[in-house]
């Protein structure tokens, strides 16, 4: 997978009454690879809410963005399964489904009790052997305890059937030792930023970003993108500075998991989605929160897809 630009990780639009929204969720996928510059979708994962759905849904979900991307862009699936037994099985479903790659979650237990030195490698060398995803290396957060050493990043960079890391570290003394010494161990291996609320120190280091923040604003995501890879910083900070009322709206929250929710709102602001449903146990924002989102677009400037809209 050429991953080398922006790769949105969609949310997963719902119908009123809460059941997944196939047309809906088929017309963000069209929407999003219409835009040059944009190289895959990522689905299934924190954003998407795809812990929150059936397996079932998970599938059939697959199933309706490689319908609606009509081969432009690899569909990429979380595989957030506990175990690695449960995660191979889940991977090999998904490649059946129609996925071309896994960002790989690392077991959610070792957000609390750590992991044993070891436990990820094999849980990425089972999900590319058994299923043949290609694998993109999730780091977590420095401030949890499933965020990998860096051996152990080493170890599952040089893997075979690993594409690309998703850095969120968000610490970043570990960014600036961590990031050269994985592309020395593999010159390969992508490098995409997933710091969503605070983009700009890691521009210049990385081939792309697969972050939430490309649902709402991919276009200037990708000339962020750009600008970092020339190493304008000049023009890096211009766009950052034009994002930051909506970055702050979106991602300054209480907590990350409203995020999920403000995604939504901001593509009802952009004229993709009706309304805002989402799935327990996340929770509407309010009124006010709903208003001050909205704002936060328009003094950015960022406003309704309406060629987009004229063409569906």
């Amino acid at each position: 997978m050429d991953l080398r630009g922006l790769s949105p990780a969609p949310v997963t639009a719902f119908i009123r009454d809460g059941e997944v929204d196939h047309k809906a969720n088929a017309k963000i996928a069209k929407w999003l690879v219409s835009i040059e510059g944009v190289k895959s979708l990522v689905i299934l994962g924190h954003a998407g809410e795809g812990t929150f759905l059936t397996e079932e849904e998970r599938l059939a979900l697959i199933h309706t963005y490689v319908d609606a991307v009509d081969g432009a862009v690899p569909i990429i699936a979380g595989i957030t399964g506990e175990g690695t037994k449960v995660a191979a099985e889940e991977a090999k479903k998904c490649k059946a489904a129609g996925a071309t790659g896994a960002l790989v979650y690392p077991n959610h237990g070792w957000l609390r009790f750590g992991f044993q030195k070891g436990a990820p490698q094999d849980r990425y060398k089972a999900i590319w052997q058994e299923s043949g995803l290609q694998c993109i290396l999730f780091q977590y957060p420095d401030a949890t305890k499933a965020s990998y050493d860096l051996d152990t990043q080493l170890a599952i960079a040089t893997q075979e059937g690993v594409v690309a890391t998703k850095n969120g570290v968000r610490n970043m003394k570990r960014w600036y030792v961590e990031i050269p010494e994985l592309k020395k161990a593999n010159p390969n291996l992508q490098v995409l930023s997933c710091h969503d609320e605070w983009l700009l120190p890691t521009m210049f280091d990385v081939d792309g970003l697969l972050v939430g923040y490309g649902n709402i604003a991919p276009e200037l995501l990708i000339d962020l993108i750009k600008a970092g890879k020339a190493q304008d910083y000049p023009e890096a900070r211009k766009i950052f500075e034009r994002l930051l009322p909506v970055t702050r709206a979106v991602y300054h929250r209480g907590s990350h998991m409203e995020g999920t929710v403000a995604l939504k709102l901001g593509l009802v602001h952009r004229g993709i989605l009706d309304h805002a449903t989402i799935r327990e146990p996340l929770k509407n924002l309010g009124e006010k929160a709903e208003a001050e989102i909205f704002a936060a677009f328009g003094a950015a400037g960022i406003g309704r897809v309406d060629q987009f809209l004229a063409a569906e």
